[in-house]
């Protein structure tokens, strides 16, 4: 995916304000360059991926750069360290809670790193088979569950495109509930 096409994908689910955000699973930093890019200035990104490589290509990519924090860690089987905020303002998941076997555990243990409100951004394949790049499929129809059950509001899908690899690509927004624990 190109940048301007992860922006575009990214406009109306992320607020341009000032925030906090992890990048959870940003691969080679497409959608990490374009949070960068929406968000305000003094905002920070967490970049996290489970591929050293990448984290260390995209350190020398954005070398310099104090908004954006790249972490090796995965996300699906830890907590991540070296998160100093409290409580983030959102988290993008994109292309990359499909390879969490249990999302639903994920996902919630994820939404108690998110401020009141804060919010959650997926962007995941619909009407796709589990495969090698896409182990555990997360369609449309398994998102008001999904994120019910780690306590956020009910999903609104906000964008939907035709996939280049079959099927369609969304994004989806929630946000954590007031009163979650």
């Amino acid at each position: 995916m190109k940048h301007a096409e992860a922006v575009a994908l990214l406009e109306g689910a992320v607020p341009r304000v000032r925030g906090t955000w992890a990048d959870l699973g940003c691969g080679h930093g497409v959608f990490t360059e374009a949070l960068l890019e929406i968000l305000d200035p003094g905002s920070r990104i967490y970049a996290i991926d489970c591929d050293r490589r990448v984290i260390e290509a995209l350190q020398r990519h954005l070398a310099g750069s104090p908004l954006v924090v790249p972490i090796w860690a995965d996300f699906t089987q830890q907590d991540i360290p070296g998160i100093l905020d409290p409580f983030l303002d959102g988290i993008l998941l994109a292309n990359s809670l499909h390879y969490a076997r249990d999302a639903e555990a994920v996902l919630a243990r994820l939404a108690k790193k998110l401020r009141p409100d804060g919010r959650v951004v997926l962007v995941e394949y619909d009407r796709r088979a589990a495969n090698h790049w896409i182990p555990y499929p997360i369609g449309i129809s398994r998102l008001d569950r999904l994120m019910q059950s780690a306590g956020l509001s009910k999903p609104v899908v906000l964008a939907r495109q035709p996939s280049r690899f079959s099927g369609e690509l969304y994004v989806a927004v929630a946000d954590r509930l007031p009163d979650m624990i």
